[in-house]
């Protein structure tokens, strides 16, 4: 049995609903996925992953919610239920890379948004908002300091930990961020 099997039914489900267009392929982070095979494709790099079990998970667990609204409140992953316990790895894998990546040229961080559906917003010196998936949007902050190294965090709606457990949101974090890398470097000349 292949791993698109065990979680196709639940995956099939999102067409049309939490954000999902209603025909065609499934798409998020500049990712489509065919819901008839579970091949992914991946539009950055222009080829299919060859490892979507991840994205899988991610998808079947989100699925299994019922649409809410936002609720206007961010909060750090911290904060979300048992986000402590995770926190210090989210902010090493998903957060500090966001600062390193863009702090000496914080508008590369809206230009590598953009495919990514990504848009600016107004927080610390410069933000965007990712909708990792369509119910799940991530705000990157990223503060610059002429003194200081650039500083970064990942904010959420409280409505996250609605559609997805903390350690999905904290996966979900990192596939963003690497998503982040992925269009940054296509934006660098060869």
């Amino acid at each position: 049995m292949s791993i698109w099997t065990l979680y196709a039914n639940q995956i099939r489900t999102l067409k049309g609903r939490l954000g999902f267009k209603a025909e065609g392929p499934l798409e998020f982070l500049a990712y489509s996925l065919e819901l008839t095979s579970g091949r992914i494709f991946d539009k950055l790099k222009c080829k299919y992953i060859m490892k979507p079990e991840t994205l899988y998970v991610l998808l079947s667990h989100y699925a299994k919610n019922d649409p809410i609204d936002r609720v206007g409140k961010l909060i750090k992953f911290g904060d979300l239920p048992g986000g402590y316990a995770y926190e210090a790895a989210f902010s090493r894998r998903a957060v500090h890379p966001v600062a390193e990546m863009f702090g000496f040229e914080p508008k590369k961080l809206v230009e590598a948004a953009e495919p990514l559906n990504g848009i600016e917003v107004k927080y610390g010196d410069l933000s965007v908002e990712i909708p990792a998936l369509p119910k799940v949007p991530l705000i990157y902050v990223l503060w610059k300091s002429n003194e200081f190294p650039a500083s970064s965090n990942i904010l959420l709606d409280v409505s996250a930990s609605h559609y997805l457990p903390t350690e999905d949101i904290a996966a979900l974090g990192e596939i963003t961020t690497a998503r982040l890398k992925s269009s940054l470097e296509q934006l660098q000349p060869s």
